[in-house]
């Protein structure tokens, strides 16, 4: 099952992050996006392998957080409401804690207005991979530090930096934090 995108036209590019985070309340059992055009997206369940390779890359950025105390990690449940206009949920966030701590208490209980400083998308059996580069340069537009697209299909991983090209290496990879992450580092190994 791929991403459904349903484009309501004026109807959603009319609304606010606050009726689109209400609509997500009153829907909680569907995980939801919306691109900075409005258009809906309708997020698939991602399979057991897709599952797991979030799960351990979300464990293994939340250790070396909890060891630095730079930032917040954040599930693929958060969504992010970006300066661009879309609300995004990567599949793996975090954000640099001062940025996190200049918020107001109510912006961090709802989809917070701030695009994370580093990001992990994992492309999963449904996904196809034009629509994940797009949102990765979306991230970039934001703020984006730094972020990496895991494509076990391919297997390759793209890494996504402000003001230059994609660079595309093979699986499996030990990918660096950098200055964003100071020594984080995540071995990505074939699937």
């Amino acid at each position: 099952m791929t991403a459904i995108c349903l484009n309501l036209d004026s109807l959603t590019s009319e609304l606010t992050h606050e009726q689109f985070y209400e609509l997500c309340i009153a829907n909680q059992d569907i995980a939801m996006e919306r691109s900075p055009q409005g258009e809906l997206i309708i997020m698939p369940p991602v399979g057991g392998e897709s599952g797991i390779g979030e799960a351990n890359y979300i464990t293994d950025l939340n250790i070396w957080n909890r060891q630095t105390g730079l930032g917040k990690v954040f599930s693929s449940s958060a969504v992010f409401n970006l300066p661009g206009g879309g609300d995004r949920s990567p599949d793996a966030a975090w954000v640099q804690l001062k940025r996190w701590e200049a918020l107001t208490p109510e912006q961090r209980k709802k989809f917070p207005p701030i695009c994370p400083d580093f990001v992990i998308e994992l492309r999963s059996e449904s996904d196809r991979l034009q629509p994940l580069q797009s949102k990765m340069q979306e991230y970039l537009a934001s703020g984006l530090r730094l972020g990496w697209l895991i494509n076990p299909q391919d297997q390759t991983v793209e890494i996504y930096r402000p003001d230059q090209p994609v660079e595309v290496r093979p699986l499996p990879a030990t990918l660096s934090g950098e200055e964003v992450l100071p020594e984080f580092s995540l071995a990505i190994c074939e699937f």
